[in-house]
């Protein structure tokens, strides 16, 4: 079953991304390739109680199950040894993917507190779209009874845009509360 967002993009979006960026052929039009989603546990890590929690909320959020990952080598400084647990990461691809930005956008987003839109630097210059959340909670898949610490959570939206600009009109077309800056 094709998502809402999916064939809104098929049938809306890409139209008119050609035109606003002058492509002749619509596979040249950026489209999102995957949501990469992730926790850092910090002191937590040690804890696999806490660590067993934490992927449990990240899996309950992205529908699908979330994977620990692992600290390559010990850092004395930062107080890691090789092996341990370092934080919770999951990757939305297809129609996943297009479900978790459908509930971001219209669910999540106008939930979090004092909220004026995400900040536009956060864009690479690959395409590529990362921003933080404070409190992983705004997800309405969390239950806030049985949450023991709230958390922060990045989000990664890797797309096939070549530049800062076509990025910029996809997530537009796409509703994401973007804020303008501005020029002085």
């Amino acid at each position: 079953m094709i998502s809402r967002l999916k064939s809104m993009y098929d049938k809306e979006i890409l139209p008119k991304l050609m035109t606003k960026l002058n492509y002749t052929n619509k596979h040249q039009v950026p489209k999102f390739t995957k949501v990469v989603l992730n926790i850092g546990l910090g002191e937590d890590a040690a804890d696999a109680k806490k660590v067993k929690a934490c992927q449990d909320d990240v899996s309950s959020i992205a529908g699908q199950r979330a994977v620990v990952t692992k600290f390559r080598k010990s850092i004395s400084n930062f107080k890691t040894r090789k092996g341990y647990a370092a934080g919770v990461k999951v990757t939305l691809r297809s129609t996943k993917m297009y479900e978790f930005i459908d509930r971001l956008v219209n669910i999540a987003l106008p939930r979090i507190k004092d909220f004026r839109g995400l900040e536009s630097s956060g864009i690479d210059k690959f395409g590529n779209y990362s921003f933080g959340i404070k409190e992983h909670i705004i997800f309405p898949e969390i239950n806030f009874d049985k949450v023991d610490k709230i958390r922060g959570m990045d989000i990664t939206l890797v797309t096939t845009s070549k530049n800062k600009e076509a990025t910029m009109e996809l997530l537009k077309e796409f509703n994401f509360p973007i804020k303008t800056q501005k020029k002085n």
